[in-house]
């Protein structure tokens, strides 16, 4: 982390906030408010000794000076990537944000993601209004819809220029904040007054500077009920295997949360650690093999992007956004050990779960769905005071404003070394 400088964590401005906050009853919070992003004492230690200056993230929240004339406001809101609990909540209180606090007059929905920025598509916007986003908080999805994939920059700031929008919200995954940043840059080169907020999404939890992203809690709890079922398959059958492939496409949070948030699984399978099948110093096959013959049963989880080292020779694809395509981990290993099974002479009654679409569409649940609204309210109150180009996150217990480039520079990962791997180590058996 010393390698970090201050200068990263810099947020742009379109210019001076001179314009009164028409938020009442409310705490306003310094410009110059920050959170560490170092939390170890020695760490910060080292700092002060070389008198450098503590790398630190503006801290989110309401200004008591704004940039944007509410009045004189137009704001635009879409969803884009993959679907995720919470981008219903998120828009509902982007809307209400916008509209009962700051009193912005208009607020629109932009359909399918960027899509709907290109008229070519010929998707109208949706006018948001209070009545309108009053109920969606109850459904998953999307009201707004979303798509993957990228449209000119250019054609989208002429829109922004047309619609007369002086604040664009994007709510999705890194893809999205790409281009909300590309977005950004083009409007700073025009020397337009629009601010362009990304607001993180995605249930893999991967965002690097972030501590958490919506819908990652409601995603593991739902995840959960897979392995409970998987669990109940596997003890009621002799040689009985449970397997579930999660999502998780570079970063194993999902699989590993869900591991100790319902701890009936015996094999963690995550994309940061390499396996093997059936050589090597711990062979996942033989293992298994073994553990049947103590126990008759196991459950094991799988993210979708471990084990990918199994398909090298196969040709590479992207969607339409970029990613790269994972090959089906799930099928498989459910191919490999009923192989293998059979080659040992091992009966084995094996069950696949592969839930990804159904724990990525469900409405957030509980603290997911307080956080989203905590969220979108304070992409709200960075947007009015006039940041631009910077992602709303979460840091050491506070709400933050991080510049995109820093964000999307690097994939978060999960810390083999850190207590959360340790634990799971302490309960499985592989």
């Amino acid at each position: 982390s010393l390698l970090m400088n201050k200068s990263d964590f810099i947020i742009e401005n379109l210019g001076p906030a001179n314009l009164q906050s028409p938020l009442k009853d409310h705490t306003f919070v310094r410009d110059d408010a920050t959170v560490a992003f170092d939390t170890s004492a020695e760490t910060l230690a080292k700092y002060a000794s070389n008198k450098e200056e503590i790398p630190a993230f503006e801290m989110a929240g309401p200004r008591e000076k704004i940039f944007h004339d509410p009045a004189w406001s137009r704001a635009a809101i879409l969803t884009a990537g993959g679907l995720c609990p919470g981008l219903n909540e998120v828009v509902k209180f982007l809307t209400l944000s916008l509209r009962k606090n700051y009193g912005v007059p208009i607020v629109y929905g932009i359909r399918y993601g960027y899509r709907g920025l290109n008229p070519a598509c010929g998707l109208s916007p949706i006018l948001l209004t209070e009545d309108m986003v009053d109920a969606i908080h109850e459904d998953g999805g999307t009201i707004l819809g979303s798509s993957r994939g990228a449209e000119d920059t250019n054609i989208i700031v002429d829109t922004l220029v047309r619609m007369n929008i002086n604040m664009l919200f994007c709510v999705g995954g890194d893809g999205t904040a790409r281009g909300a940043h590309d977005i950004a840059m083009e409007v700073k080169r025009r020397k337009l007054a629009i601010s362009v907020i990304s607001i993180p999404k995605t249930i893999d939890n991967d965002i690097n500077f972030i501590d958490r992203s919506f819908g990652f809690a409601t995603a593991v709890l739902s995840a959960g009920n897979f392995i409970s079922c998987a669990h109940n398959e596997a003890k009621g059958a002799y040689n009985g295997v449970g397997l579930v492939k999660v999502m998780g496409r570079d970063s194993g949070f999902i699989a590993a949360y869900t591991t100790l948030a319902n701890p009936f699984v015996n094999y963690c399978l995550i994309p940061e650690v390499k396996f093997e099948l059936e050589t090597g110093d711990n062979p996942l096959l033989p293992h298994l093999v073994d553990r049947l013959k103590k126990k008759n049963h196991a459950v094991i989880i799988v993210a979708e992007g471990a084990g990918q080292e199994f398909f090298k020779d196969d040709a590479v694809t992207h969607d339409a956004s970029g990613n790269k395509l994972h090959k089906d981990i799930g099928l498989y290993l459910k191919s490999e050990i009923i192989r293998y099974c059979k080659a040992q002479g091992i009966e084995i009654n094996l069950k696949y779960f592969d839930p990804g679409y159904s724990i990525r569409s469900v409405q957030a649940q509980g603290e997911d769905a307080v956080f989203c609204a905590v969220l979108a309210t304070n992409a709200v109150h960075a947007a009015m005071s006039g940041k631009t180009d910077m992602m709303v996150g979460h840091w050491n217990g506070s709400f933050t404003h991080v510049p995109i480039k820093l964000a999307t520079s690097s994939r978060k990962k999960l810390d083999l070394g850190s207590p959360l791997w340790n634990c799971i180590k302490a309960i499985v058996s592989y």
